[in-house]
Formats: C-alpha cells, structure tokens, sequence
C-alpha cells in the first residue's frame, strides 16, 4: 500500500484519515471541491479539486492521481452530508442531491478508480453509517443513502474477490464531528410532525457530546487499508456492538420500538 485517495479529505472524517494514513507513511491525495477554501488546519497531503457529484470531475481527478503518483493503491469513498426531515416534507429534489452526492458520488468515484485498483490489486473502503442497519427517523434519505452504501460494499466485494481487489465496508455511528453543523435542520421548522421531530433533532444534538472523535475512525479506516487479513465490515462507535447484535438477534419489529424510545418518536 503506498498510494490512497481519500474523497471528502478536508474535515472531519476524511481529515482524520488522512492524518492518519499520512503518519503511517501513505502517499495521501484528498479531494476538495474548492482549492481556495480549504480549513488552516486542513491536513498537510496533495489536495486535488474534485466534486464527486460531476462524472467529468471524478474522471479528471482520479487521472491526476495516477499521472503524478504513478498508479493507486488504495481508495477511501468518504464524500458524503446529511439532510433532515420527513419523508413526507422533504422536496424529491433534496433527496435526489442526498443520493446524487451519497450514492453516486461513492459510484462515480468507484468507475473511475476501478482500473487502476485492479491494476495494482488494491483496497477500496467505503464509509457507511450505522444508520444503514439502524435507520434515524427524521433522517430517512441519509439512512436510505447509506443502506445502499452497505450492499454496494458487499456485492462489490464479491465482484472483485477473484481480482485480488479488497472491498471493506466502514459504519460510524455517533462521531463527533462537524458533520451536522452542515445539516439544513431549519427546513423542519413548522413540521406538521410537531415536537415529534423536534425531539429527534435534540437527540442527534445531545448524543453527539460525548461520542467519540473521527480518530476513531481512521484508525479502522487505516486497519481496513493495511491489515494482512482486512475485515469486510467495521463498525465504529460505542453503540456499534449493539446494533450489530440488534440486528442479528432482533425482530424488525421489536428493533423499531427501540429506535422510537431512543429517539423519543
């Protein structure tokens, strides 16, 4: 492993990883959308501009990469916000930008990165979110954006199991971050959902005080990307063990009843 392109690299999870990878001696590209904004504290790698929305852009990127790099090794699908609302309230235009940067963004990523990966027999993470196993009320396209992220990852996985290529899925759940500092909540003011929605709102605010930090993340990220026996999945966050246990030994029905205490809905 010594190339690794990370999508999503400027802020937090993206940033975490590629601090990380750059410690342990990667050769890290991260993406932009803008050059000229990037944080002061943006990790210190080769920033490229791409926006993982335009097809022309992804392509274009992920040839910069290999041009001044001489191949890739690795690829961490990161790119990725949230939207909130209910599925009844939210316009289809907002949830065609949640899955056109989400989802497409991961595959448009994929299609361009793919001959390079199989070229050099790489690794590829894509970073899911718990909520794809444990949707959040009130976050029904983000989970849905995410739910697919999980299949894609292992049906990918078995595409490429035969070319040596190594497909890993990465689920955060709470992380602190400023990921929802970038979420529109404002658009669920005058729900017809009432206090309902709101209460879902104060729940995702308050749980994310105490979660952990998006270090905690690249760490898997980096294990996924360079362990001699990588997992298929890794769940992060000190809720992962639960859901995953959840899911496995739980009713769908009795796993909804606990969502809805959870998040007081």
């Amino acid at each position: 492993m010594r190339v690794v392109l990370i999508t999503g690299a400027s802020a937090g999870i993206g940033a975490a990883s590629a601090r990380e990878l750059a410690g342990r001696g990667l050769e890290v590209y991260g993406t932009t959308r803008r050059l000229g904004a990037l944080p002061a504290d943006a990790p210190p790698i080769h920033w490229i501009a791409m926006d993982v929305r335009d097809e022309a852009s992804v392509q274009s990127g992920v040839q910069q990469v290999v041009r001044e790099a001489g191949g890739l090794d690795g690829l961490v699908c990161n790119a990725g916000f949230g939207i909130f609302g209910s599925v009844e309230e939210t316009s289809i235009a907002d949830a065609q930008a949640q899955l056109d940067t989400n989802f497409f963004g991961t595959l448009r990523t994929l299609r361009a990165a793919l001959p390079h990966l199989r070229k050099s027999r790489g690794r590829i993470v894509l970073v899911g979110s718990l909520a794809g196993r444990a949707p959040i009320p009130f976050q029904a396209h983000y989970s849905a954006s995410k739910a697919a992220i999980d299949t894609l990852a292992l049906a990918l996985h078995n595409e490429l199991h035969a070319c040596g290529v190594h497909v890993a899925l990465v689920e955060p759940g709470d992380i602190h971050t400023g990921f929802n500092e970038h979420v529109d909540f404002s658009k669920a003011d005058g729900s017809v959902y009432g206090e309902r929605i709101a209460r879902v709102r104060e729940a995702i605010e308050v749980s994310l005080v105490n979660a952990p930090p998006a270090e905690w993340v690249a760490r898997a990220i980096r294990r996924a990307l360079t362990a001699s026996r990588p997992r298929v999945r890794y769940a992060v966050g000190r809720e992962a063990p639960w859901v995953a246990l959840g899911r496995r030994l739980l009713t769908d029905g009795l796993s909804l009843r606990l969502l809805r205490q959870h998040f007081r809905v």
